[in-house]
């Protein structure tokens, strides 16, 4: 079966000014990602993981090098169109969360369709089936600090996954969970890999 390629990186170097000093984060890196991969990054820190990420993710830009995504050029995208760009194709899980804290589990999971200008009811019976997906059903209503830190980050997938974007990000997702919840956390995203492809 032949996979489509999802993102293509070619030659990306990405280089940051710090006073006087200038670093190479990421140097000529070319890489496609094809649809339905499941990848990770390691590497010691400061390696350049989390820019290649934000890269991807189309949050940063390279210094030098080209981005497609979709076999569509990112380079010359204006700012509100990358937005957009991300808004309907990435889905962004991060260490810390970040979600809303006035917010339940279902209205943090509703907060990306609502944005899109999706309907409430609609956006409602999405978010519900995506929680439903992640084991999340009996805390819908739950606000993020009555949640554990495995339930907070299964939310933040389910909000990642709920617009079904072609790509999920997730940096260090399971930094700030124990080896259980570690565990349980990278098992859900492969399911929802499958699941979702």
């Amino acid at each position: 079966m032949k996979m489509n390629t999802l993102i293509q990186l070619r030659n990306i170097r990405r280089r940051f000014q710090l006073g006087e000093t200038s670093i190479n984060a990421l140097d000529d890196i070319s890489l496609d990602i094809y649809e339905g991969e499941f990848l990770a990054a390691w590497g010691p820190s400061g390696s350049g993981k989390s820019t290649l990420m934000n890269i991807i993710g189309l949050i940063d830009a390279p210094t030098a090098g080209e981005i497609s995504f979709t076999g569509k050029n990112t380079r010359n995208l204006s700012d509100d169109e990358l937005t957009d760009f991300r808004g309907e194709h990435i889905g962004f899980v991060f260490q810390n969360f970040n979600l809303v804290p006035v917010l339940s589990a279902l209205e943090n999971v509703m907060l990306p369709l609502q944005i899109q200008g999706v309907a409430a009811h609609t956006a409602q019976e999405c978010a519900t089936a995506v929680l439903q997906d992640v084991g999340l059903e009996r805390f819908i209503h739950s606000l993020p600090d009555k949640l554990s830190g495995g339930q907070r980050q299964r939310v933040a997938i389910a909000r990642a996954l709920v617009v079904k974007p072609k790509l999920v990000i997730a940096d260090e997702p399971t930094a700030n969970l124990d080896s259980e919840n570690s565990r349980m956390v990278v098992e859900l995203m492969r399911k929802m890999n499958r699941s979702h492809n």
